[in-house]
């Protein structure tokens, strides 16, 4: 008896994806460091929260990733391939971002940290290094993504479009405004979520 694993894997895909909506929606983003430390002072319980979803996400997207991979038959499947790939890592870099969360939540908890010096940390080269590579890899990876859905012709044009404008949302972040920033995971939320329903529909591709 064959072991369908696509519509667990495609579970596991949406809730990745609503998991890092939530969790991307609960962190403010704060230009200050002192409303930064004072934030995980008063709010510890939601930075916690914050870090366990991204988390998840991670998790979660890594093991919904292969059956994004069933969508692609003939057209596109090596860039869709590459684009899988690529977002897979970025999940893993999410999960790292995950654990920094833990890391300044405990810090700030534990001790008595004064602004400066989580100004300091926040200019570090090696954590702004590791936030580019991680937030490159993200909008690469669901570049690409888009770019093979269309090729592919699988699936709605409206499910990498959506990944399009997530992605262009993601480049103008410093320039619009934050309620606009803030509501544009829910795209990538709806995008993920529609690839994840529709690779469960085609219980007729053979497993890999």
């Amino acid at each position: 008896m064959r072991f369908d694993w696509v519509p667990y894997s495609a579970t596991s895909l949406v809730l990745g994806a609503c998991a890092l909506a939530v969790g991307s929606l609960l962190l403010p983003s704060y230009a200050e460091a002192a409303t930064t430390v004072q934030m995980t002072q008063s709010q510890g319980g939601l930075w916690l929260a914050v870090a366990v979803l991204y988390f998840v996400a991670a998790v979660m997207l890594t093991l919904g990733m292969p059956s994004i991979l069933t969508l692609f038959h003939t057209r596109g499947a090596r860039l869709g391939l590459t684009a899988v790939g690529i977002f897979t890592a970025s999940a893993a870099g999410t999960a790292g971002f995950a654990m920094l969360l833990l890391f300044v939540r405990a810090l700030v908890m534990n001790t008595e940290v004064p602004d400066v010096t989580v100004m300091d940390v926040t200019q570090d080269a090696g954590l702004t290094g590791f936030l580019y590579v991680w937030i490159g890899t993200l909008v690469v990876g669901e570049l690409l993504l888009a770019i093979a859905l269309l090729r592919a012709r699988a699936v709605p044009r409206w499910i990498p479009v959506l990944v399009l404008i997530h992605v262009g949302l993601l480049g103008l972040a410093p320039i619009l405004p934050e309620f606009i920033g803030s509501g544009s995971p829910i795209l990538i939320t709806l995008a993920l979520s529609a690839l994840g329903i529709r690779a469960a529909a085609q219980r007729t591709q053979p497993a890999l």
